[in-house]
């Protein structure tokens, strides 16, 4: 037990030296001489941590959703979460005033956020005993119109909590939230957080573990060669129950398969061609986000990539990448702040375009500010430190029922790029665009 709390605790720094930009420096001094052996530590040593980190949870306390019900205000949710401490000795325990979660309906999964609704201060939980204090949810107007949804805490927990939506006009007083701690049976508590089968009995049975990636939309600037841009995307979890991934699941859960597409449309040229196409296909491990203290969560994924734009000649352009990438968020008032680190190491040959790396660089950085009901801006950058360039993809986002009054379930979308490379054609053409048009995944 000492080596495994060593290795976690050497893991957590690592990540922190990750988001200080040092984490290179100290692989390099593991493996001075060998790239590929630096690289290969670093994706290792994710699943190995993750390993430890679940032998020291066997007896840590547990959090769990025991209760969800309507809302005073229509579209919100209370929720009740449930901390149990299933170990012999007595454990200090709090309630943080946020806790990150998913939401899943039969075709998507949507990041939320749960809010405290009486912040309190930390407790001792004994053994055997459980706490419990009573959260906001508030649906995105995405997932207002399906039967029934399943929400998920990111913080290991081993299921989701299924619920049906309301009827309208329907509403729960709500109930106190003192953080009272009670003695009973943890099992009896846990329980009634068992949702029913999420897999059909007939037909796609797996289609439950088919979610959206990265963004999907379509925008519009004129003026240009590539005015319009579509992006699809979506991520199939390989193995395990849809959303079983961290926590007591077992490890192999967490491997992913990914596909995304970006298409460059040139609407102004005669019979408006395609300029350019960018197929993106990845594996990938995730691993979810849990509270790291009172005010961060961390997760990440590392995986490799291939991109290509499917030419030949002297269109071609093909790379492949490993990468790793670990995710902080913390709360920032009333919004949410993530960001993403993320170093990657070309593998394979990059004769289509042998360069590329002078453009691209070796590193890129994930940044996030935005509410799940609200205003969202998105950003991926990457740099070069060596040559100087560099390049930024922005994406602004805000529901367009909360613009107008309808059942629309689509986003306005805004979309720009300034910088080398916005598609793998022009991986070496400094270019600036600005879009807009509408999105249903951000």
């Amino acid at each position: 037990m000492v080596a495994t709390c060593r290795f976690c605790r050497h893991f957590l720094q690592l990540l922190k030296m990750t988001i200080a930009n040092n984490f290179w420096l100290l692989v390099r001094d593991f493996f001075p001489h060998n790239r590929v052996m630096r690289f290969a530590a670093t994706i290792a040593m994710m699943p190995l941590a993750i390993a430890a980190a679940q032998a020291m949870a066997q007896t840590a306390p547990r959090m769990l959703v025991s209760n969800i019900a309507p809302a005073e205000e229509p579209g919100n949710m209370r929720v009740e979460v449930t901390v149990l401490n299933p170990g012999p000795e007595p454990k200090a325990s709090s309630l943080p005033d946020r806790i990150p979660a998913e939401l899943t309906t039969n075709d998507q999964r949507m990041p939320v956020t749960l809010e405290r609704s009486h912040p309190s201060p930390g407790q001792t939980i004994a053994p055997g005993g459980f706490i419990q204090a009573q959260y906001l949810l508030r649906l995105p107007a995405e997932s207002r119109h399906g039967p029934s949804l399943t929400l998920s805490l990111m913080t290991g927990s081993a299921s989701g909590y299924a619920f049906a939506l309301p009827e309208a006009g329907t509403a729960m007083a709500a109930a106190p939230d003192t953080g009272q701690q009670a003695s009973a049976d943890p099992a009896s508590v846990a329980e009634t957080s068992e949702p029913p089968s999420a897999k059909p009995d007939r037909g796609n049975a797996f289609l439950g573990n088919l979610s959206s990636y990265a963004p999907i939309y379509a925008v519009y600037g004129p003026g240009t060669n590539s005015d319009g841009r579509i992006q699809i995307s979506f991520k199939y979890q390989l193995f395990g129950d849809p959303g079983a991934v961290g926590g007591d699941n077992p490890l192999i859960n967490g491997i992913h398969f990914a596909y995304t597409q970006r298409l460059f449309w040139d609407l102004g040229a005669h019979s408006s061609p395609f300029r350019n196409i960018d197929y993106m296909p990845e594996v990938f491990y995730l691993l979810p986000a849990a509270p790291v203290g009172k005010q961060i969560a961390l997760g990440g994924q590392a995986g490799i990539r291939h991109e290509s734009n499917g030419r030949d000649g002297l269109a071609s352009r093909s790379l492949n990448a490993m990468y790793i990438q670990p995710v902080a968020t913390v709360p920032v008032g009333k919004y949410t702040l993530s960001l993403g680190p993320r170093l990657s190491f070309y593998v394979g040959s990059l004769a289509d375009n042998p360069d590329i790396k002078r453009y691209r660089g070796n590193t890129s950085l994930f940044a996030e500010i935005g509410r799940d009901d609200g205003l969202r801006l998105s950003t991926n950058s990457r740099f070069n430190f060596s040559s100087g360039k560099g390049a930024i993809d922005a994406e602004l986002s805000y529901p367009l029922d909360r613009i107008i009054d309808s059942n629309l379930n689509l986003y306005i979308f805004g979309q720009g790029f300034a910088g080398y490379g916005e598609n793998l054609l022009d991986y070496n053409r400094k270019i600036t665009r600005l879009r807009i048009g509408i999105g249903i995944v951000r």
